[in-house]
């Protein structure tokens, strides 16, 4: 019996994603699984048959007990943590209204958070026997595993994700000591692939036995939930993804995205900018736009030509690359549209990017792309990407031709952002779509987006470092080297967009065979069950 520590929510992606897939494969294969997070809803969660939240003096208080449709069960416990979420990086969390980069709060209120998990999970260990930990980043659960651990003798593991490294150990000397510390008790580090661990041996050179503590283990996709469409099947697949948000209000409204049209004359600095999202972000980021229905129906599913990005509407995603190059792969592939799935800080600044390139608003356009990070609530910083593209354009006499195209095939039924939706809603979206382009600027150690599209037969195309380059390279073995090829976009600022531009028209057109190809070594490969069975081997010898 074992337990993990995630600290966090359940929904979303990235560690969360990892969180709630591993345990969903562990409780099928028949394990009990206790699972430390602050999940306000654990009735979502089929795979959770128990759930307790904890009082401030550490007592148990049942939240829900059911049966699951798994030979295995998972426990939840939610710690009463106080007002303040520490987390990496700012975004809405239910239940909390203090929400703060743990790089922001003072010493006393970090060990406060992790003392109050501590004896949760010392709780936990105690009165159910568990036999191992595992926690989730490289700060602040794997502290409270080390603590457990020093006071139990239990062992402990660690699963170090980008986030935690880049926005908080990195920043941060109180929370790399922590880190430090919590990853020289450990007895097992699992990594998601090779770029993981050369991060963590350059940033750790004190840890003498850091190496051998270290044990790989890919990043994995619900194989089962994902699954090839034809072209014929994908208007019920869409009807399908319908009917799960039927019923679901509070996303952005039609209204709010109206008043584009009168945003892009009227903008003109980046005060008028700031003063207009706050007029239009008046509602629940985390919800699907409300005329989602709307927007799928406009698209012939049969016939068109379909490119997802999914992901996190911030600049380090890399959405603005995409946006940027629309004007030509539209005019080389008019019957492409562009769906963009997620919710972030830059929805509202890439919104009004497309308006002002579909009018032909080139001050606009360029402000946007010198305000940069700004428009994100972050310091101010260009688009490097776009900016280079641009400046590309203007040096090769491709200028003026490219406003032309942009008038001419950008509007606002070929660009959808649909809002967020969760992986109910992608199974039925990622098979629909012919090719998902996944940009980022800053490296991550495992894209799961990119298997979910590999196992929905949906060709990736993603930044060629870190994780998205193993994940690429793993393709490269199945398929011809020209089409691997097409993957690859290369992460130096003066190549992104041109490498979008010119390869993604060309992935339109890759031979559908290909698709039964990618779902094949994602069921082979990448499949959860396997993961999951890995991890609990390594974690139990």
């Amino acid at each position: 019996m074992i337990a993990i520590l995630h600290g966090y929510l359940l929904e979303g992606s990235g560690s969360n994603l990892w969180t709630r897939s591993m345990i969903q494969a562990l409780v099928a294969q028949g394990e009990t699984v206790h699972l430390v997070c602050q999940e306000p809803h654990p009735e979502r969660y089929d795979f959770i048959g128990e759930a307790y939240r904890y009082s401030p003096e550490g007592e148990p208080q049942p939240m829900m007990n059911r049966s699951v449709p798994y030979p295995g069960r998972c426990i939840m416990h939610k710690p009463y943590i106080g007002a303040v979420l520490p987390v990496y990086v700012w975004d809405h969390y239910e239940e909390y209204q203090q929400v703060v980069p743990m790089v922001d709060l003072p010493t006393p209120q970090l060990e406060d958070y992790i003392e109050k998990n501590t004896r949760v999970v010392a709780d936990v260990v105690q009165r159910y026997g568990i036999q191992a930990i595992h926690a989730n980043h490289a700060v602040l659960m794997s502290v409270v595993a080390q603590r457990v651990s020093q006071k139990l003798k239990i062992p402990f593991s660690i699963m170090p994700h980008g986030s935690a490294i880049e926005y908080a150990v990195k920043k941060d000397e109180r929370l790399f000591q922590y880190a430090q510390d919590a990853f020289q008790a450990a007895r097992t580090i699992f990594l998601i692939g090779e770029e993981m661990k050369q991060r963590l041996l350059g940033l750790f050179p004190k840890i003498q036995d850091l190496p051998h503590k270290m044990v790989t283990l890919n990043l994995g996709v619900n194989t089962d939930q994902f699954q090839l469409l034809t072209r014929q099947e994908r208007p019920k697949a869409i009807q399908q993804l319908l009917q799960r948000v039927a019923g679901v209000h509070g996303g952005k409204s039609a209204s709010q995205e109206a008043l584009l049209a009168e945003a892009v004359s009227s903008i003109e600095t980046l005060a008028d900018a700031r003063d207009y999202f706050a007029k239009v972000s008046q509602y629940g980021t985390k919800l699907p736009d409300e005329h989602l229905s709307q927007k799928l129906r406009q698209v012939a599913w049969e016939t068109d030509v379909i490119m997802l990005f999914v992901g996190r509407l911030i600049v380090s995603k890399g959405i603005h690359s995409i946006i940027a190059v629309l004007p030509e792969i539209f005019a080389r592939v008019p019957r492409s549209r562009l769906l963009i799935v997620g919710h972030g800080p830059l929805r509202e600044a890439m919104e009004l990017l497309v308006a002002a390139l579909a009018s032909g608003n080139q001050t606009l356009a360029e402000n946007i792309v010198q305000w940069g990070k700004a428009l994100e609530g972050a310091t101010a910083e260009p688009l490097h990407t776009v900016l280079h593209y641009w400046n590309w354009l203007k040096q090769t006499g491709r200028w003026e031709s490219y406003w032309q195209h942009a008038q001419q095939w950008i509007s606002h039924d070929r660009v959808l952002f649909t809002g967020y939706l969760t992986h109910n809603e992608l199974r039925y979206l990622f098979p629909s779509a012919d090719v998902a382009i996944f940009p980022s600027v800053v490296a991550e150690a495992g894209p799961l987006v990119f298997l979910e599209a590999l196992a929905s037969g949906c060709f990736p195309l993603g930044t060629y470092f870190a994780g998205m380059a193993a994940s690429i390279d793993a393709v490269a073995t199945v398929v011809p080297p020209e089409v691997a090829e097409l993957m690859k976009i290369r992460p130096e600022d003066q190549f992104t967009c041109g490498d979008i531009a010119e390869k993604a028209p060309r992935a339109l057109t890759v031979d559908p065979q290909y698709r039964k190809i990618l779902r094949q070594l994602a069921v082979e490969r990448y499949d959860w069950r396997q993961i999951a069975r890995r991890f609990l081997e390594v974690l139990l010898a």
